[in-house]
């Protein structure tokens, strides 16, 4: 059956968008500040069905999303690095060599190639910054000053490496242990803590001081700012900040839970007290689903899954963002959104052109987050895990080109014949409806079949690409 083959064959499949964007009329540039949460899952705060339920209330988020618009079917790539990736470049991050968290010791992160959303809107006059998990590139030329931050704090990896200081011959090995890192544009960034328990416990209080202190100076300076906001929780080891430790009485996790919503609280206040309140876009989400391993383990709410997976409690996470006076205040969405389109309409926004020399997969939502209209500009999308197309969405119907996950411990398995899941009616992906529906797989072959024509002209670039980078022509 060709729809058979063709499917096979776009294990290279996905969406391309060039698009110009033009300033809005006559609007003053936004402050946006981007909270980014590490392997928090969909089902963790309040608002999102989690709460009292998870043994933290989320009051701070739970008033945000009544304050702005809370998006239901929000999604991301399924792993740390390629969805931090994504938001930066508004690019699947299989076309940028970072599709899957790098192991020690590789050439990791974005080619000075990538353009970033840091450098379009440098572009427009804004102060940059960057604070916490970074995760695209720990060499000096790939950390986020050189990627269009004017400013950084935070860690260049991932957390797991705070297990290493107490592992058993660490200290023997000569492997350099992480640190906690600063730096600013046009300077070599430092080497501050090394990052270990007692650190990862503090990391966040750290990360958001810095950025309230961050919006304080570009405030004074007359300069719209993007604080790009990434906290380390609840990313393993979940250690919360020591003021939090027995908080809830429920353990760590719900600890660390009251622990994020009182960051968020700490950043939404200095936003108020600094006057700036409606003049900011503040975004609150998380780079990919839960952590399945107990008892780190998070929740995916209603969906099945957890990250590293094709299954939508890999995929789906919450997304609320507000902007007063221009985004509708307690608006819930089930329209489809990918965290790639972030970056398109943020570039709209702020008056930004985007690159023309390369397929940017991002969406502009602007119309739809401002309210002007009530379904995305997005029908589907398609769900990578590493450097496999696993699946594919288009409305509410969901292709599944490998078996299921229920977890990153287990091998995926390639499918001979895809299974077709009807996500209204069965939101576990449980029960395939293929036979009888399988009009709904002919436009999800054209969307893998557009992206397969994208990478004709524009080849992957390869992990471990070292710079420069040359597109070929």
């Amino acid at each position: 059956m060709k729809t058979k083959t063709i499917l096979a064959a776009a294990l290279v499949g996905g969406l391309t968008f060039i698009t110009a964007t033009p300033a809005l009329a006559a609007d003053k540039k936004p402050n946006i500040v981007f909270v980014l949460m590490d392997n928090l899952g969909y089902g963790e705060v309040g608002c999102y069905g989690g709460g009292i339920l998870r043994g933290a209330a989320t009051p701070r988020i739970d008033k945000l999303a009544t304050e702005g618009t809370r998006l239901l079917n929000f999604n991301v790539e399924s792993q740390c690095t390629p969805s931090r990736s994504a938001i930066l470049t508004g690019r699947h991050a299989i076309r940028s060599g970072t599709h899957s968290v790098p192991m020690p010791g590789e050439t990791d992160g974005l080619t000075q190639w990538e353009v970033t959303i840091a450098e379009l809107l440098s572009g427009q006059g804004y102060a940059t910054a960057h604070f916490g998990k970074w995760h695209l590139g720990s060499g000096q030329s790939r950390l986020p000053t050189s990627q269009g931050f004017d400013e950084w704090f935070g860690i260049p990896r991932t957390t797991d490496e705070a297990f290493y200081t107490s592992a058993a011959g660490f200290k023997e090995s000569g492997v350099e242990p992480e640190h906690t890192m600063e730096g600013r544009k046009g300077e070599p960034s430092r080497n501050l803590e090394v990052y270990d328990f007692k650190q990862r416990r503090l990391i966040d209080a750290d990360v958001t001081r810095r950025a309230v202190d961050f919006m304080k100076r570009s405030v004074k300076a007359g300069k719209p700012f993007y604080s790009y906001v990434c906290m380390t929780q609840p990313h393993i080891p979940v250690l919360a900040h020591p003021d939090f430790v027995g908080k809830t009485g429920f353990g760590e996790f719900p600890d660390v839970l009251a622990e994020m919503d009182f960051r968020v609280g700490q950043l939404l206040d200095a936003v108020d007290e600094l006057g700036v309140r409606d003049d900011t876009l503040f975004v609150f989400t998380s780079d990919n689903g839960p952590d399945p391993t107990f008892p780190s383990q998070g929740t995916s709410g209603p969906w099945r899954g957890y990250y590293f997976t094709h299954m939508e409690g890999s995929s789906r996470t919450p997304f609320i963002i507000r902007w007063p006076g221009k985004i509708p205040a307690g608006r819930v969405s089930n329209e489809i959104v990918h965290e790639m389109d972030t970056f398109t309409t943020f570039a709209k926004i702020a008056g930004a052109p985007l690159p023309q020399d390369r397929p940017i997969d991002g969406v502009d939502q602007t119309d739809f987050l401002l309210g002007k209209k009530e379904t995305s500009n997005r029908e589907g999308l398609l769900l990578f895990c590493a450097d496999r197309l696993q699946a594919v969405k288009w409305r509410n119907w969901k292709l599944h080109l490998y078996d299921e996950q229920r977890d990153w411990f287990t091998p995926p398995l390639k499918l001979g014949t895809p299974k077709l899941f009807n996500l209204i009616l069965d939101p576990k992906e449980a029960y395939p409806v293929t036979v009888q529906n399988t009009w709904a797989v002919e436009p999800m072959t054209k969307m893998m079949a557009q992206f397969m024509g994208s990478t004709r002209k524009n080849p992957f670039i390869a992990p471990g690409t070292p710079d420069p980078y040359t597109p070929p022509r």
